[in-house]
């Protein structure tokens, strides 16, 4: 291990609770030990999931938020006596590893509530809503401090809590937290003054409205989460650790409008200023740590942050709150191991908080104490499976109803929480298996294929693996991808699979194969625009093809959005031209990944015409006819096409023959490999 680490392997307190090593999982929406969705059980696949990261070193894992309520039925938490039962036999084992648990306990969304489109109308329609009530109650799973206009469907408003709810409420903590306690867990995490959710909401002036006695002044802003540990306390008594998830700034500009990154803004959520008495005033009420970070829903990156925002992009607010508190304190935010163990033993912060990465690689910190970093399958923070809730114009969550009760499953490791599904089985007859295509699609394909006793060899056109991914991976905010090609191309060597390079297969007859995998990828979808000619492909772009400074893109979608926020970072003047009504229409694209991009093009001006069609590309300007009928010419050095891509599949497949990848059907990574585990685990 880099004798730099070694401050992350120190062991620390909270409370009278000693953990090990400075490493927290943060909880995860998914993860709850309870279920998410489904009504209140003993969650096995989560039970799994945690004892294997105890095993592999973790000093202290919190499981993702536990409704107090049922999300389904709405029963309380508390009333759940098998799932207790299960889980004190559990923790027996659990402890054995040497790690510590601390369950996360939610009081629920308010606003920030990701409502299913389909359920809109449930929430705006007040018979409609109790009709469905006892199945699903939208209109208390939305309910806020005040009436407020929900993050998601912005056009309908969440109703505001009563008095007699806060109070059922806080007794719900009091008595889930004491079940916990019996069953052996070692804390409780308060969710959560963090985020912008339903407590959060309460203690900010923006979102809290109210003239009782939890509005108004600080002290009533701050009642409910302060009420709740005091509960807490009263019933498990002062020693029983309880943590905080906690936000240090807000972020946040006005609904559904975040702060970049060093941009100068009026807060109107909770201010650095407000966090060093926050902070100490939540400690002397009795929370035991602050588990922070960043952000509100309606600056969600900073909270899930994709791979635009700054790598430790929390850590300033963090260590600075740090000084105003005698409680230990955890960063949160995309942190790195190396930075992390400096600032602990600089005394800046008191552990590192990590989440999707132990979606990715579940072997990470293990691999960290033995020096095997570069084994590390690295996070590339792009929500495909974990955080799917997208967001976009006319449409609240378009998160399919699959990924909204199984969220936290990881698009580069589908092994991640599936109950079973994936694992790995030797193959009854090792078969010999060509695979047409070295890009993510096929390496993957090629790997699992191994693992299984196969003999696989892999032929790739060009001089390298990587396929289209190297162009993905081009610019500079995705380090991370450029590390997952390298992981990849490790992995090949590693298990010693066969590749030729160089080598284009157009007939696969030539082939010596007992099956075939078809992973050729996709190609650029072309417009029939007068002037075509004068444009370049994403990918050329990305590739290095160089371009003048006014930068005409046509297209948004994510591919589009990216290079144009490349080119701006670059010093270029990019302008998106877009045919529909919002930049970026994917029901698989994560709000906390879009949402940035749209606040980041709204922030630093950059031109984005929607509803919009391109007339004519001349040699210097770009013709377009805009919502209203007008046209308009815009100038352009350059001009990048960016409208997708079709499948280029050398075969449509057959028995013996599978097609993955963008190859089958265009999509991004989690599509490309998890369709790759479905043909490979059964071959």
């Amino acid at each position: 291990m880099d004798k730099n680490l070694e401050p992350l392997f120190t062991p620390w307190k909270i409370g009278n609770v000693e953990i090990k090593n400075r490493i927290v999982l943060c909880p995860m929406g998914g993860t709850s030990i309870f279920g998410w969705m489904e009504p209140h059980h003993f969650d096995k696949d989560a039970a799994d999931f945690f004892m294997e990261l105890a095993n592999n070193n973790v000093g202290l894992i919190i499981p993702g938020i536990a409704p107090l309520k049922n999300m389904l039925g709405g029963n309380w938490l508390y009333k759940a006596k098998g799932a207790f039962k299960k889980l004190k036999k559990y923790m027996e084992e659990f402890h054995k590893t040497g790690s510590k648990m601390f369950i996360q306990l939610t009081a629920g969304f308010g606003r920030s509530f990701s409502i299913p489109n389909k359920m809109v109308p449930m929430l705006k329609n007040k018979m409609l809503g109790k009709l469905i009530k006892p199945i699903f109650d939208i209109d208390y799973l939305c309910a806020s401090p005040s009436e407020l206009p929900s993050r998601w469907a912005e056009d309908a408003t969440c109703r505001a809590l009563t008095i007699k709810e806060i109070n059922k409420i806080v007794d719900a903590f009091a008595k889930t937290a004491k079940m916990c306690k019996d069953a052996g867990v070692d804390g409780v995490e308060i969710h959560a003054v963090h985020e912008g959710y339903l407590i959060d909401q309460f203690t900010t002036a923006y979102t809290n409205h109210r003239t009782d006695e939890y509005g108004g002044n600080f002290e009533n802003r701050f009642r409910f989460p302060v009420e709740i540990v005091k509960a807490i306390k009263s019933a498990c008594g002062d020693d029983y650790p309880v943590s905080l998830r906690y936000s240090v700034e807000s972020k946040t500009k006005g609904f559904c409008e975040g702060a970049m990154p060093g941009e100068k803004y009026k807060e109107i959520g909770r201010t650095l200023e407000e966090s060093e008495k926050a902070a100490k005033y939540l400690q002397d009420a009795g929370y035991d740590m602050l588990n922070a970070d960043n952000g509100t829903y309606d600056a969600w990156y900073w909270a899930h942050p994709p791979m635009y925002m700054p790598q430790n992009c929390n850590l300033e607010s963090v260590s600075h709150i740090r000084k105003f508190v005698d409680i230990p304190v955890v960063c949160a935010g995309r942190m790195e191991p190396l930075v992390a163990a400096k600032s602990i033993k600089n005394g800046e912060i008191d552990a590192m908080g990590v989440a999707r990465q132990f979606l990715v690689d579940s072997e990470w910190v293990t691999k960290l104490i033995e020096g095997r970093t570069n084994d590390i399958k690295p996070c590339i923070c792009c929500h495909n499976a974990c955080l799917t809730m997208s967001h976009y114009k006319g449409v609240a969550n378009a998160c399919a109803m699959e990924d909204s009760v199984h969220m936290s499953r990881c698009a580069l490791n589908p092994q991640t929480m599936d109950g079973g599904k994936y694992d790995y089985k030797p193959a009854k007859k090792q078969k010999k298996i060509a695979i047409i295509g070295g890009g993510v699609g096929g390496m993957e394909s090629a790997i699992v294929l191994t693992k299984r006793g196969h003999k696989v060899t892999i032929y790739e056109k060009s001089d390298k693996l990587g396929g289209v991914f190297i162009a993905a991976a081009a610019p500079s905010f995705k380090e991370k991808d450029k590390m997952l090609i390298e992981w990849y191309r490790r992995q090949i060597k590693i298990l010693n699979i066969e590749v030729k390079l160089n080598t284009e297969i157009t007939d696969l007859k030539t082939l010596d194969a007992d099956e075939i995998i078809v992973a050729t990828g996709s190609k650029a979808k072309k417009l029939p625009i007068t002037g075509i000619e004068n444009c370049i492909e994403a990918v050329e772009y990305l590739n290095g093809k160089e371009v003048g400074k006014n930068v005409v893109i046509i297209g948004g979608g994510l591919t589009g959005c990216e290079v144009a926020y490349d080119l701006y970072l670059k010093g270029n003047k990019p302008v998106i031209v877009e045919a529909r009504n919002d930049l970026m229409i994917s029901n698989g694209l994560s709000l906390a990944n879009s949402s940035y991009l749209r606040d980041f093009f709204k922030t630093n001006k950059v031109p984005v015409y929607l509803e919009s069609s391109v007339k004519e590309i001349q040699k210097n300007k770009v013709l377009i006819t805009e919502k209203s009928g007008g046209e308009k010419a815009i100038k352009a050095d350059s001009v990048i096409l960016s409208v997708g891509y079709n499948p280029a599949p050398i075969s449509k497949g057959s028995k013996h023959v599978h097609v993955v990848g963008d190859a089958y059907t265009v999509g991004n990574l989690r599509t490309v490999i998890w369709r790759a585990w479905d043909i490979c685990t059964k071959l």
